[in-house]
């Protein structure tokens, strides 16, 4: 059982990761922080696998910046954790969208990567 610090700075390193990806407009980047299988619903229909992911953040406008706080982890079995954040996007013209956003990490291969990525729209 790993301790909630262990847990957070899993997270942290993961989504450092996404987030550099996300505030660069690197899409592949932000795939490689997926496992091959990943299911990611953004705010458009859902797909499977980094090529989806990779369009996605292709798709999104230049610009796009992410900023998260890390609400609530666990972890779900051996090299399973999941993780609940609140994320705001900014953009260049126009107002911010804040969602939240679970997420579950599978570790690879010794490497955590983002297994499924699901957001919503806050009101």
């Amino acid at each position: 059982m790993q301790s909630t610090e262990t847990r957070r700075s899993i997270l942290r390193d993961v989504m450092d990761r996404w987030k550099a990806g996300v505030d660069t407009h690197a899409p592949q980047e932000v795939a490689a922080c997926f496992t091959e299988d990943a299911i990611f619903q953004g705010l458009h229909p859902y797909s499977v696998g980094r090529p989806g992911v990779a369009e996605y953040y292709e798709s999104q406008p230049l610009g796009l910046a992410a900023a998260y706080d890390i609400l609530e982890t666990r972890e779900l079995a051996d090299d399973v954790l999941l993780g609940y954040l609140g994320v705001d996007f900014s953009f260049v013209d126009r107002p911010a969208i804040s969602v939240n956003l679970s997420i579950v990490l599978r570790r690879v291969d010794g490497e955590w990567l983002i297994g499924h990525y699901q957001v919503s729209k806050l009101g």
